[in-house]
């Protein structure tokens, strides 16, 4: 079976971070493990505190795993610190770690600031250089491009400018007032996009985490970069129609939308209600 890790913060409302991820990565396909960068008391109203774990125990987490059941392919969420950013950047260099997919998570979907200041200098300088692919948001990608976003010729040009500082491949996604949940793909000197259709759903909790580990999931499994990235899309377009109605504000999605058999199956007395 083929496996992931995931590198990235707890979300106790389970619908973002290391929960969204490992849902995620299962219903993709894959054995999922896990390392967490940080312990987060929030909900889909927004985040209430943050717990960043020691760089010396999420060094133990990453050899625990690297060392026994070494991942098929890496996503990497919210690291909020310099140090802990420094930890994994040594970790997957230690042990050659293939498909880092990272997620350059910043900003929650509620307006929460998840990464200190000098964990930025750190992002770029030691771990963006490390990734295959990396998945900005339009606000993170003007924070590491230098420049406004306003529409498809910024997103051009703001990819291949990150792509070509960082070396690696860039899903610039869309959204965020530029288009209709268009994605913008830089990889190897050419653009591709990918055309998505924008769903009426305000429950958008987790979306970015989904999706990156989506990816990394079917990077794991052997398919092509594009082939991995259509196939998130979809996952993600499946996900969000499933209209999951959770909580006060931006509720999470329904990451199980697709799950079938014995073990899934509700009460008889249930069938007719929508869960």
């Amino acid at each position: 079976m083929n496996t992931a890790l995931t590198i990235a913060g707890s979300d106790s409302s389970g619908g973002a971070g290391i929960q969204a991820d490992i849902k995620t990565m299962t219903m993709n396909g894959v054995y999922a493990m896990s390392a967490i960068t940080a312990l987060t008391a929030q909900n889909t109203t927004g985040v209430r505190g943050i717990f960043n774990i020691s760089p010396q125990f999420l060094a133990q987490q990453l050899d625990a795993v690297f060392e026994d059941i070494f991942p098929d392919a890496v996503k990497i969420g919210m690291v909020s610190s310099a140090e802990l950013i420094e930890t994994i950047a040594a970790k997957l260099q230690k042990y050659h770690a293939r498909n880092i997919v990272i997620d350059p998570v910043m900003v929650a979907t509620s307006g929460s600031r998840l990464i200190q200041e000098n964990a930025v200098c750190a992002l770029t300088n030691s771990l963006l250089p490390l990734a295959d692919l990396i998945t900005p948001n339009i606000p993170e990608a003007e924070i590491l491009c230098g420049r406004a976003i306003r529409d498809k010729s910024d997103m051009l040009s703001c990819s291949e400018l990150i792509g070509n500082t960082y070396g690696c491949a860039v899903l610039l996604k869309g959204g965020h007032s530029i288009n209709d949940a268009n994605d913008l793909l830089y990889a190897d000197g050419s653009h591709h996009w990918f055309e998505g259709k924008r769903i009426d759903n305000p429950n958008t909790h987790g979306t970015g985490c989904t999706l990156s580990s989506a990816i990394a999931a079917n990077l794991a499994k052997g398919f092509s970069l594009e082939d991995s990235i259509k196939r998130a899309k979809e996952y993600i377009s499946g996900a969000l129609s499933a209209m999951l109605d959770l909580g006060k504000g931006a509720g999470p999605m329904k990451h199980c939308f697709n799950l079938d058999g014995y073990f899934a199956d509700m009460p008889s007395y249930q069938n007719n209600k929508t869960v």
